[in-house]
């Protein structure tokens, strides 16, 4: 054995030791937080992994950076061999992997062409971070030398591979091994070593150091870096909600006698899940390029939130695992995130959408405004109304419980208690009962079903408000009170079938309500529609006023339930409509502004959101913007309103614009 192979040994020991002690480390870290079983349906998660981790089909959501990251992470996974293989040399001096035959011709190949399509992505993405200066990428201090020595750690990589390929090329005399296909280090071979071949064996020496170190440092560096999702990203998207868990909040258990918080202060209140989103984190700002928030110059960063969970980590759990008086001082909440920027929040799920390691944002967002809500009593003074009116009115407003069928009076419809025999239950919802705009959308859904000869039937006074609100406000208590109360009365008419118009009532009743019991088949009123003019049912027009509309995707109909084709096909069928989409359109949504309860808050900072979309919806030319939800209708109007373009474009929900083109 060579000292060359024993100071080797001594270094690779040295090294991984390192190395595990961190990732136990880490590891250790994840334990300060709460338990939440992340197992089952292992198909689905491993099809997940394939296709967001490896393929990386949310990063090519942008083409561009997408592709750099693209080769950026394979070159790295294909450059594994030349790694082991270099790795393998320190023990054994002589080792190569020709044995493979003609695999080791299509490894030798690969590494040479990702070696240099690497060398040009870090080099654009250096120039793109720090020349361009994109808006996204732009971090703190430390994060932007954290991200410099990362690309030219990478770039020093690939760059000691090649000289030590092409060294030792030269030091076999231009001769390669059987099997072996080098095109790019022959040729640095050919040019470095043409006139010097004795110095190929110090360079082949230097160069094998040099890679072998750098990969050791890079591997010991992650740990401490926001390249730590490096490690910790397929974890996460292997452990991340499945497709049908992505809209629905974990329900408190607030039957917990011996709880003294409720929500999340501090990470210790995280689930270990939360704190593994901290780490997967690399920065890169694709959640707040598109948080509608962000966008028109507010406070909130899904981003800095995720960061802070990880600050935080570091800071107090080794505190929290040593049981050391003296913990770090602070919290969470108030010191890592400001209240405001949480209220900022509209719930629109495009940051959890957006991140193509599948941290869940709105989650942690919401667990934090419990807190507040729950355990400090620290929220905006309008949310006082809001509770109060859910709580006593059983809506956001101040309108008797009595009223909530008076929109339908003299269209004939009949409630449960006079029909419980009927086929399907229409679920109004708060804005479809008492707002005035909304209830119109009400009656032309109604006179929809009924041409259609469905045999439907209303809950009245019976209904209240889903919870929706009082929930994504972080009110639990409020928000399972009502959600049970109806669970309640919907299982007392044994119902199996409902559909809604407003796509807050259609989340929770699809999906959340199945977390206390209520088990229904939900229709949103578009998906119905869609399926009543495919059959036939609604029969259209053949001749109608010609017009130009654009259609709103409603965040909680769309990226939640991915319901983005019904409305668009229903109205395309309309003869004389022409459909126009919006710049940002299906699950690049950009949402009105009114969901999480920012309905009813003031905007106090930064511009409206609901004016960034309607100026998107101006620029269409349309005439028309067609939407699906009473809190999108009611933000738009507001809306055209400001532009002073209400005599020029209509507000028209998909009932109502297929009602007036059908026979």
């Amino acid at each position: 054995m060579q000292i060359k192979n024993i100071l080797f040994i001594f270094l690779f020991i040295l090294a991984l030791s390192f190395f595990i002690k961190n990732c136990i480390r880490l590891i250790n870290y994840l334990s300060v937080g709460q338990k939440e079983n992340r197992t089952g349906n292992y198909n689905e998660r491993i099809k997940n992994v394939f296709k967001i981790a490896l393929v990386q089909t949310k990063l090519f959501r942008e083409p561009l950076s997408g592709s750099l990251h693209f080769l950026i992470f394979w070159g790295f996974v294909l450059f594994l061999f030349a790694i082991a293989e270099s790795v393998c040399q320190g023990f054994y001096s002589p080792f190569n992997l020709s044995f493979l035959g003609a695999f080791y011709s299509a490894i030798t190949i690969i590494e040479d062409v990702f070696g240099v399509l690497v060398i040009f992505a870090v080099l654009y993405s250096l120039f793109r971070r720090f020349i361009v200066k994109v808006p996204r990428l732009n971090v703190d201090k430390a994060g932007r030398i954290d991200a410099a020595v990362i690309l030219v750690w990478i770039l020093f990589v690939v760059l000691a591979m090649f000289g030590q390929n092409s060294a030792h090329i030269a030091k076999q005399n231009f001769v390669l091994s059987e099997y072996e296909i080098r095109p790019v280090s022959f040729w640095l071979s050919s040019v470095f070593y043409g006139s010097c071949s004795n110095c190929s064996s110090v360079m082949y020496e230097t160069f094998w150091w040099m890679h072998v170190v750098f990969v050791l440092g890079f591997l010991n560096y992650l740990p401490y870096s926001k390249h730590l999702h490096i490690l910790a990203s397929i974890p996460n998207v292997f452990l991340s909600k499945l497709a049908e868990e992505k809209n629905v909040l974990k329900p408190l258990d607030l039957a917990d006698e011996n709880a003294e918080t409720y929500g999340v202060a501090d990470i210790e209140q995280l689930t270990w899940k939360q704190l593994l989103d901290g780490y997967s984190c690399t920065e890169c700002g694709r959640c707040t390029s598109v948080c509608p928030a962000a966008t028109v110059g507010k406070q909130l960063s899904p981003r800095d939130i995720i960061v802070s969970v990880r600050k935080r980590t570091f800071e107090k759990a080794p505190d929290i695992l040593k049981n050391s008086e003296k913990v770090s001082n602070g919290s969470l909440i108030h010191d890592f995130i400001s209240d405001n920027s949480l209220w900022q929040c509209t719930t629109c799920n495009a940051c959890v959408e957006e991140c193509p390691v599948t941290i869940e944002h709105v989650e942690t967002i919401v667990d934090l405004r419990r807190n507040l809500v729950l355990t400090e009593s620290q929220f905006p003074a309008q949310l006082n109304s809001v509770f109060k009116n859910l709580e006593t009115n059983y809506n956001p407003w101040p309108f008797s419980q009595a009223e909530r069928a008076d929109w339908a009076e003299g269209l004939g419809i009949k409630t449960l208690a006079e029909n419980p025999d009927c086929d399907i239950l229409f679920w109004v919802g708060c804005a479809g009962s008492f707002d005035a705009r909304y209830k119109k959308v009400s009656q032309s859904f109604a006179k929809l079903m009924q041409k259609a000869d469905i045999s439907f039937g209303i809950l009245g006074v019976e209904e209240k408000c889903n919870g929706d609100t009082a929930r994504r406000l972080g009110n639990e208590y409020l928000a399972q009170t009502l959600v049970q109360q109806n669970i309640e009365t919907l299982n007392k008419y044994n119902v199996k079938k409902i559909v809604t118009a407003c796509p807050h009532c259609y989340n929770s009743l699809k999906n959340e309500f199945k977390q206390f019991g209520g088990n229904y088949e939900v229709l949103h009123h578009t998906e119905m529609i869609e399926k009543l003019i495919e059959e036939k049912k609604i029969e259209l027009k053949e001749k109608n006023d010609k017009a130009i509309v654009t259609y709103h995707d409603s965040c909680y109909l769309g990226r939640y339930n991915n319901v983005y084709d019904a409305p668009r096909e229903s109205i395309s069928k309309i003869p004389g409509i022409e459909l126009v989409e919006m710049k940002r359109n299906k699950s690049r949504g950009f949402c009105c502004g009114a969901g999480g309860g920012r309905m009813f808050l003031e905007d106090e900072e930064g511009g409206r959101i609901n004016e960034e979309r309607t100026k998107e919806a101006v620029e269409t030319n349309a005439n028309m913007i067609a939407s699906a939800c009473p809190f999108c209708m009611t933000m738009l109007n507001d809306g055209v309103k400001k532009f002073n373009k209400q005599e020029e474009i209509e507000i028209k929900d998909i009932a109502e614009i297929v009602l007036e083109n059908s026979k």
